[in-house]
């Protein structure tokens, strides 16, 4: 009996039931930021104006929901992948409770219209600190589990949680640097062109290290899961893996076509986005080949159909950035609401269908019963 793995459920099922409610408020908060566009009477107050709301809506998006959907499936996989409990009962109760306080705080400062003025990193330097104490906590609990496991074999999925511990600690870090001069408010230490680029090194690889990353070592756990299937190509995940962590951290400066950037500094963030087509369109024909034998359970399996949906719009995003990276096509697209149609694509088409999924597949496992 000593060698029984009682594993901890519980910090997963509320990070799931957070990420579920989050999800609700996000997607409110983006209907009505969409209206206000053609219906600017709907601007009741400075508080609830676009301006206050709008970065409410991808906060809400990207670290409430997906952040909490992380967490939830890490949590449970790790465990599984590794065949212990995580470390330490303390740290995943302090990690998420922090994070749901953090969110709060954060909707606050928005709404009140303290904001840094960054894509993806507007809050106040005061919350930077708790995302990176909260990150760290997340990382102690995480290489904690890793060095109690008993398992040898660190699966891929445990891979590409590893590069996003990593690489959002540096970029959240390097980002965030400020000088303050109150409570509230700060400088950046960057000026002009150089705080620019540092923010879509920083941008860019959000998207690249929190909404892709993590996702794809949860696609690599729960897609052959749920189809009872073994991933199609082992080899092929390795080098997914590899390509994709080296080739996506230079991607920002796409970002700065046609601006003060000197342009060798945009061009090479061209190209380096036109090289991701291969690696993402490899993790895609690896998950989507992973159903063959399997495709007949996708008609009757709400489960697969998000799946196979969520990996199709991560093939289709990831063609489209790189499309939208080229200078010419750039010079058409920059200021459109095309790019505002790709971000979407892959937040909602990626992010939200894999989480959709997710959770139509855990919710009978971690709370013991059938799908209502």
């Amino acid at each position: 009996m000593s060698d029984t793995v009682r594993y901890d459920d519980q910090t997963p099922r509320l990070f799931f039931l957070a990420a579920i409610l989050w999800a609700v408020v996000a997607m409110l908060v983006g209907v009505l930021v969409a209206a206000m566009l053609f219906m600017p009477s709907l601007n009741l107050a400075p508080f609830l104006s676009f301006g206050r709301l709008r970065p409410l809506h991808t906060n809400a998006a990207i670290i409430a929901f997906v952040g909490n959907m992380i967490f939830g499936g890490v949590y449970h996989s790790m465990q599984r992948l590794l065949k212990t409990r995580l470390w330490s009962d303390t740290l995943s109760k302090v990690h998420f409770w922090g994070w749901q306080l953090l969110i709060v705080a954060a909707a606050v400062a928005l709404v009140a219209g303290i904001t840094q003025g960054k894509e993806y990193a507007e809050l106040p330097w005061v919350l930077d600190i708790v995302i990176a104490v909260l990150w760290v906590i997340f990382a102690v609990q995480f290489f904690g589990t890793l060095a109690i496991r008993r398992e040898k074999h660190l699966y891929v999925a445990i891979w590409f949680y590893i590069a996003t511990i990593v690489a959002v600690a540096i970029l959240h870090i390097g980002n965030s640097i400020a000088i303050p001069y109150s409570l509230l408010g700060s400088y950046s230490a960057y000026a002009g062109v150089k705080d620019a680029l540092m923010q879509w090194w920083y941008g860019h690889n959000a998207v690249a290290f929190f909404l892709t990353t993590p996702y794809l070592g949860l696609m690599y756990y729960y897609l052959p899961k749920a189809a009872q299937r073994p991933v199609f190509s082992y080899r092929l995940s390795i080098m997914h893996f590899w390509s994709l962590v080296f080739v996506y951290i230079w991607a920002g400066p796409h970002h700065l076509h046609y601006t003060a950037l000197p342009e060798w500094a945009s061009t090479l963030g061209m190209l380096f986005s036109l090289m991701l087509w291969m690696p993402s369109w490899g993790g895609m024909i690896n998950g989507l080949l992973t159903l063959r034998g399997a495709w007949h359970k996708v008609t009757t399996d709400p489960v697969l159909k998000f799946f196979v949906v969520a990996v199709t719009f991560y093939g289709m995003s990831t063609f489209e950035g790189p499309l939208l990276s080229v200078k010419s096509v750039n010079s058409l697209s920059h200021y459109t609401d095309w790019t505002i149609g790709h971000v979407h694509a892959g937040a909602l088409g990626w992010n939200g269908f894999m989480a959709f999924g997710l959770v139509y597949w855990l919710a009978p496992r971690v709370f013991q019963t059938k799908l209502y």
